[in-house]
């Protein structure tokens, strides 16, 4: 079969290379997927880089998520059955033709879910749905992020008005405003506006932001702090700027902050499969009442992956990048 390997860690654009490898066999308890279409995450290129919690070994085939066909099943496998369209994050080796994966963690999907939006449905809308539950907010109450015209950042913001709850979209780009709102998310503000802080302060009113989501780090994470309520909690996502946090003592101790690392992979291990399936769910039905917009910036062939993983690392991109099989 067809494969995305690196057989180094590197940049994407120069170790992932297109190769022949063995098509895999599923054993007890797992199926293997033809893939249809996969997304090229930041993950997944961190991974590529040899920078992120999970090291694969060599030769390493790359992705995470997909959606495909059931093409074979292992042995104890009687939920899931050969024909069925699924989609799957939080596997390997998914840039490839064929990929395994656990029995237990595809997703059967209705056919109303068209392949673009089902190829992206779970990895970042998941763990924004998991993030929003990590962050205790409830119908009312307003929450921030940074880094907002990201995958994880417009569908926080999506789920979050769906739920009640009011978000503060911080962006970076004035043109990404436009952007936002295009997708119905509501309170977006450009931090290239010298007075945004003055803005945000001008939608919350007297109401407190009872929580804060940092995907940049640095400086940013000192700027969240600030408008921050008292007893409020900042959440490290992300750190973009691959700096350290930089907080202030003074608004840490006065206003009782409390700072909080999350890790999807590790949030969702610890998910009970009833809290899983009933987010999937919400996702599920979020895309067929479109109030979750899950936009594609392009589609390429698995041999223009060099190309791909440039486009995906772009500024201003519309939607995630994904690979056609």
């Amino acid at each position: 079969m067809k494969a995305v390997v690196h057989t180094e860690f590197g940049e994407p654009e120069i170790v992932l290379n297109l190769q022949d490898q063995p098509i895999p066999e599923p054993a007890a308890n797992e199926v293997r997927v033809k893939t249809i279409l996969s997304p090229i995450h930041n993950h997944d290129l961190w991974t590529v880089r040899g920078r992120y919690g999970y090291k694969p070994t060599f030769p390493a085939i790359g992705g995470s998520e997909a959606v495909g066909i059931v093409d074979a099943v292992g042995e104890n496998v009687s939920q899931i059955h050969v024909g069925q369209r699924i989609a799957v994050a939080s596997v390997h080796g998914t840039w490839a033709e064929y990929f395994i994966a656990s029995a237990q963690s595809v997703i059967v999907l209705p056919d109303a879910v068209p392949d673009e939006i089902a190829a992206q449905l779970i990895a970042m809308p998941l763990s924004s749905a998991m993030l929003l539950e990590f962050l205790k907010v409830k119908s009312g109450d307003w929450l921030i992020q940074n880094a907002a015209s990201g995958a994880v950042g417009k569908t926080l913001a999506m789920l979050a008005g769906a739920r009640g709850i009011h978000s503060i979209s911080l962006v970076r780009r004035d043109s990404a405003v436009v952007e936002l709102k295009e997708l119905g998310i509501q309170h977006v503000v450009s931090t290239e506006q010298a007075d945004w802080k003055e803005q945000v302060k001008a939608i919350v009113a007297d109401q407190p932001i009872i929580a804060a989501v940092d995907s940049i780090g640095g400086t940013a994470s000192s700027d969240l702090v600030e408008l921050l309520g008292e007893n409020g909690t900042l959440i490290s996502f992300g750190t973009m700027k691959g700096e350290p946090m930089q907080i202030p003592s003074g608004d840490m101790i006065f206003k009782q902050v409390v700072v909080k690392g999350f890790w999807g992979s590790k949030v969702s291990r610890d998910l009970s499969s009833e809290d899983k399936k009933r987010l999937i769910t919400e996702l599920i039905q979020g895309v067929l009442n479109n109030t979750l917009k899950l936009p594609v910036e392009a589609i390429y062939a698995l041999d223009e992956i060099k190309d791909a993983s440039l486009a995906s690392l772009k500024q201003a991109k519309k939607g995630k990048v994904l690979l056609k099989l």
